[in-house]
């Protein structure tokens, strides 16, 4: 029997929890042309709400085309350029002939080489010439627009781990080049967004940034107890299994509402279930959770200085003076300038988060780990 619970992947279908809130507002931003930026700790499923929102849209209107576009492996401005171009015309061409026409009419400067896949001539990589395409880009960064204004085509950009522009060798000025062009895109639309939440908000937040006041600024909140409720029951009955309510908020609760752990919890506790979820039956998955992740959190404690598990202690605690003479004398965290320079190194690690109001490790399962075994007296 497949499972009903998907996590460490795309989400489909019914695997989908909730989010209609944002799926609507994505929606409607993208048909009004209005650039989106969405930000959130890793692993929130931000990849599977602009997933949902561009099929919703497509299946509405045949005019849509939607470019895909992860980062995630792109460490310079010359493979982002051909990645672009490649995604670009891959979702705006049927046929490789109409790529082909694409080139030839979007890209009169150059004669960028087309090497084909051995097995299937309809899988292709484009290649251009990077000491001529560095002096003038402007065509590139313009296809989708061209392509959509000559098509009446709506264009959705969608450009995943956006952050990793800060690993070209010119970031700023590669961002001035970028938003001197999309700004004017009136045919093309772009979703902007990543997993390093800290560095997102750097390059959209500050008044000093190319990219400060691009498009609609969405800051993803954790999807409610509530919602989680009736999903989780929901998936257990649709596979002649129960779970109760209660027993349903205790996962997600445990994991905060963490939306990768609430699947990944819920399914150990699906697999566990004969057929029902009993509390006891959550709380050895939560464990079993715990344990299967404890190498990693090892690993992860074992890179910290003293002063950073002091740190990270002092929030398992709940103190919320973290600054004061007490809290830096009992967790031994030296000075209080020294304070800030912990917090912000464990920021820049994607380890705690500080949203101006509240300090809180990102991780639910590994704070719950701290507190259990780590910390245990």
């Amino acid at each position: 029997m497949e499972t009903p619970f998907t996590f460490g992947k795309i989400v489909f279908g019914l695997n989908f929890a909730n989010r209609t809130d944002e799926i609507n507002q994505l929606i409607t931003n993208f048909k009004s042309g209005i650039n989106c930026i969405l930000l959130s700790p890793r692993r929130w499923g931000k990849s599977s709400l602009v997933l949902k929102a561009t099929e919703k849209i497509k299946q509405k209107n045949k005019k849509v085309r939607v470019v895909h576009i992860d980062l995630y492996n792109i460490r310079s401005e010359e493979e982002f350029y051909k990645t672009y171009t490649e995604s670009v015309l891959k979702a705006t061409s049927s046929k490789l002939e109409e790529a082909i026409s694409h080139l030839k009419t979007f890209l009169k400067h150059w004669s960028p080489k087309i090497s084909f896949s051995a097995d299937d001539q309809n899988e292709y990589k484009i290649g251009l010439e990077w000491q001529e395409l560095k002096k003038e880009p402007d065509e590139i960064i313009d296809l989708p627009e061209n392509i959509a204004a000559s098509k009446k085509l709506k264009i959705i950009i969608c450009i995943d781990e956006f952050q990793n522009i800060g690993f070209f060798g010119d970031p700023l000025g590669f961002q001035k080049k970028l938003r001197s062009h999309w700004q004017k895109h009136q045919s093309a639309v772009y979703c902007l967004y990543g997993s390093k939440r800290h560095m997102l908000i750097d390059v959209f937040a500050s008044s000093s940034m190319p990219f400060y006041k691009f498009g609609d600024l969405i800051f993803l909140d954790k999807i409610s107890e509530d919602e989680w409720i009736k999903y989780i029951v929901r998936r257990f009955r649709s596979t002649g299994k129960t779970i109760s309510g209660k027993n349903a908020a205790l996962i997600a609760r445990l994991v905060e509402c963490h939306p990768y752990y609430v699947q990944q919890l819920a399914q150990l506790c699906w697999f566990r279930s004969q057929p029902e979820a009993s509390e006891q039956i959550v709380d050895k998955s939560f464990e079993s959770l715990m344990l299967q992740l404890s190498l990693l959190f090892q690993g992860m404690v074992g890179s910290l200085p003293n002063t950073q598990i002091n740190f990270l202690k002092a929030l398992i605690d709940k103190v919320e003076q973290l600054s004061s003479k007490e809290t830096i004398a009992k967790y031994k965290l030296g000075t209080s300038a020294g304070v800030l320079q912990v917090k912000k190194a464990l920021v820049n690690k994607e380890i705690i988060d500080d949203s101006g109001e509240k300090i809180f490790i990102l991780d639910p399962v590994f704070s719950a780990w701290l507190k259990r075994f780590y910390f245990q007296e």
